[in-house]
């Protein structure tokens, strides 16, 4: 398990390169809002966790036809948690969006790897 947590730690900062790279390129360069933002930046930096998660992270055996709408229950949880906490934190708390998006980003890595490690890459049974 620490094995898994450490390589799902390093993905993660890989898609979070692509989250927070959308996420600057929007909200920063095309001035577009920032929840908004955080949400396209999600949604890139979750598919690159899911690739490198199945294939590196967890050596996935299930079938992606299987562990893929897992992955996206998984996310959309995650996905609703995040707006939720941007929306908190930038309009209610009136946080810059970058100090946000890294407190909202700690608060999810444990929900996305125990989820993703005890039911999405979880092996299929019989293999």
């Amino acid at each position: 398990m620490i094995r898994e947590f450490s390589v799902f730690v390093v993905v993660g900062v890989v898609a979070a390169v692509g989250h927070y790279g959308t996420l600057v390129a929007l909200a920063g360069g095309l001035a577009a809002d920032p929840v908004l933002a955080s949400a396209l930046g999600f949604l890139v930096g979750g598919l690159i966790s899911y690739l490198l998660n199945y294939h590196v992270t967890f050596r996935a055996t299930r079938d992606h036809v299987v562990a893929l709408p897992m992955f996206c229950a998984v996310a959309a949880v995650g996905f609703l948690l995040n707006g939720a906490a941007m929306a908190l934190l930038t309009k209610g708390l009136g946080l810059h969006y970058l100090p946000a998006q890294v407190l909202t980003t700690g608060l999810l890595l444990l929900w996305h790897f125990a989820a993703n490690r005890l039911w999405t890459f979880r092996p299929a049974a019989g293999r």
